[in-house]
């Protein structure tokens, strides 16, 4: 059967963008960051150059994405131990020459453009610990995850510092949910839940900043302030909660329009959606959200190799961590603590982040095969 040249050119084409991608995975990424720029755009559309700046943010990650899907498991696992260090030194930097932002030092401006280092290290945390676990997979011991939850420890402690609490759990959940993977005993995981439970008086007197434990207050009863702490709480609430079953309507968000809901573009993005397209546009938004976090636990599943089982799995659950932390901050069950919502929240350094752990994933797919130490 002969074929055309351009039909063979339209099939070389296909094979070379998509022969190292997950279709369903991309497939769900692109709905939801359709989803996410029609959010921007409402949040935004008085400011037209934040749409564009996202819709040249997510081009940018896209291609990072697919970049990163062509790096066999086994170059990843090379790059693990310098990129750890590289996160670790340029946090350094930060603390040393670092801009300070409304009240937080977490920037670093690199002259072209800002960013924050504190993002990298939910990738290189993560890989860093799977590197470590992979490396001493034969003969694990109570002493590699001692050593394990140390090398979590110093990033997690440095991103705390600047504040950046809620960067900060990510991080330390990313590492941890590695570190349970890989086999962590019952035992110690109780252990270790009594242990911070135990330690929080001292994490409440000298780790948090005033406004941060202005914030867990806060939720107890968001109105003993409502101008200040309890506002973002208040507002936003409101926005959910005034969408009803079928929401106001795209563009049509009066707490939206009416500037009532702060960093409606960034770290309350859901606020809008929700008061846009109601209770049945959210039940879909959490239906694309779950089937993203089900695909990639099923690469974790489906994949042979010991790294790349427990980095897949992490991954997933630390898009699912993302995904509960920033609606219950919204909705009002957990306290504000700035973390952006998958692929929807307007951004560039972490929006990076999400699309090079979906390269990530999609290089431990369509690489199958057992890792050599």
């Amino acid at each position: 059967m002969n074929h055309s040249p351009i039909a063979l050119l339209a099939a070389r084409c296909w094979r070379f963008v998509f022969q190292r991608l997950d279709l369903p995975l991309f497939l769900i990424v692109c709905l939801l960051a359709g989803i996410g720029m029609m959010s921007v755009y409402s949040a935004t559309y008085d400011h037209n150059n934040r749409l564009f700046s996202q819709m040249g943010n997510m081009a940018f990650g896209f291609a990072v994405m697919w970049i990163v899907a062509q790096i066999p498991p086994q170059k990843l696992l090379r790059f693990a131990v310098p990129l750890y260090l590289f996160g670790l030194i340029l946090l350094l930097c930060v603390w040393i020459f670092g801009i300070k932002v409304k009240g937080a030092t977490r920037w670093l401006d690199i002259g072209i453009a800002r960013v924050q280092p504190s993002e990298l290290m939910k990738i290189a945390a993560p890989l860093m610990l799977a590197w470590f676990f992979h490396h001493f997979q034969e003969r694990l011991s109570a002493r590699h995850f001692l050593i394990a939850f140390i090398l979590l420890a110093i990033p997690f402690l440095m991103i705390a510092r600047q504040p950046d609490l809620g960067t900060a759990i990510l991080v330390g959940a990313a590492g941890f949910y590695v570190i349970f993977f890989a086999g962590l005993s019952w035992r110690a995981l109780f252990g270790m839940i009594a242990l911070v439970a135990a330690s929080m008086p001292l994490v409440w007197t000298y780790l948090l900043k005033d406004f941060q434990r202005r914030r867990l207050l806060t939720l107890l009863d968001p109105t003993s302030d409502p101008l200040n702490s309890g506002f973002h709480i208040i507002q936003s609430t409101i926005a959910v909660g005034s969408g009803g079953m079928h929401g106001k309507g795209w563009l049509a968000g009066t707490q939206t329009h009416l500037e009532f809901i702060p960093e409606k573009h960034t770290d309350f993005i859901f606020a809008v959606f929700s008061e846009e397209w109601g209770l049945v546009g959210n039940s879909v938004l959490l239906i694309v959200y779950f089937l993203l976090i089900g695909r990639c636990l099923m690469i974790a599943a489906e994949t042979p190799s010991f790294f790349g089982r427990i980095l897949a799995a992490s991954i997933a659950l630390t898009f699912f961590t993302c995904v509960f932390v920033n609606m219950g901050m919204v909705t009002g069950i957990l306290p504000v603590v700035g973390i952006p919502l998958p692929f929807m929240s307007y951004g560039g350094t972490a929006l990076l982040v999400f699309f090079c752990a979906l390269g990530i994933l999609m290089s431990i797919r369509t690489h199958p095969g057992r890792l050599h130490n």
